[in-house]
């Protein structure tokens, strides 16, 4: 508990320091678009960014946060206009709700909470979802076996976690994880900065790691997801999530984020995230190379 206020008190002075000097009619943009602290949401923010700039007349301000939490408190306060946000995440962490594995109804119910509570439009996917991914080594799914969480379990009091501090705490993260497949530990799981995670991995500090089903490292160094046999993970389709009060300002905006709806499938966000994490490429390059595939440009 201690852990929970303190990291809500450092959390909350991360969105009043980040957030409070913005204004939407600062010489930064028309349109702030945040993104949270990974590469997926850096790519994300910037192919909003720039459907933006090259569909309507509107200046955009790119804007880096943290969490879901510090995007959710900054643009239900008016600091920033636009984020992409994963449905699952929004039910369950934001609203508050037990896990639905129903993609159609977790949408249709976070759609409509969101405009009643929040004032807030829920857009359509891009197209692909990306779940959390319970990440061991390769040469350990081989050694033993093991496909799957179910069969996983019967291993952990062996081996070392590593997790994120979010999905340490998170309603649909590691407690009813745990709870649902029996899953114990050696010793409590690490809590971890994600962009350090799949280096422990590699370097055997940690044997089980919670990443990202698009992350590009996965394949790249042959690791190995865990199915997750009892569905306990709900459905987490990216989808923008925009201001109304932005959208009846600038009606030009609504058309113009609705062309991106389908545009990216899940292997192609996972090439994406490689070729800025595993070739070091520039975001807005990869980017803008993305539009001219896909005809945006």
């Amino acid at each position: 508990m201690k852990r929970f206020f303190a990291f809500f008190l450092v959390t909350f002075a991360l969105v009043m320091g980040t957030v409070s000097c913005h204004s939407n009619t600062n010489s930064g943009g028309d349109i702030v678009v945040a993104a949270k602290g990974f590469t997926e949401q850096s790519i994300l923010s910037e192919l909003l960014a720039q459907q933006i700039e090259a569909k309507t007349n509107l200046k955009v301000e790119r804007r880096g946060l943290t969490s879901s939490f510090v995007c959710h408190q900054a643009i239900i306060a008016g600091k920033i206009d636009a984020y992409i946000e994963y449905t699952g995440t929004a039910f369950t962490s934001i609203l508050k709700q037990k896990v639905i594995d129903d993609p159609k109804e977790v949408y249709q119910q976070l759609k409509q909470a969101y405009a009643q509570q929040f004032n807030l439009e829920v857009m359509e996917s891009l197209g692909f979802e990306n779940t959390f991914a319970m990440i061991i080594r390769g040469e350990d799914a081989r050694r033993y076996n093991i496909k799957t969480l179910s069969e996983a379990a019967q291993y952990t009091p062996q081996w070392r976690a590593g997790f994120g501090y979010e999905f340490m705490d998170r309603e649909d993260g590691f407690p009813g994880l745990s709870k649902t497949y029996g899953l114990h530990f050696a010793k409590s799981p690490r809590i971890m900065d994600l962009g350090l995670i799949y280096r422990a991995i590699l370097q055997k500090q940690v044997d089980m790691i919670n990443g990202n089903s698009t992350d590009g490292q996965i394949s790249r160094l042959g690791l190995v997801v865990l199915k997750d046999d009892k569905q306990y993970f709900p459905p987490y389709e990216a989808t923008p999530i925009v201001r109304k009060e932005t959208l009846q300002k600038y009606p030009e905006l609504k058309k113009a984020i609705a062309q991106l709806v389908g545009i990216i499938s899940a292997d192609e966000m996972r090439q994406l995230n490689y070729l800025v994490e595993g070739e070091l490429r520039d975001v807005k390059e990869v980017v803008s190379e993305f539009r001219k595939a896909k005809g945006l440009a």
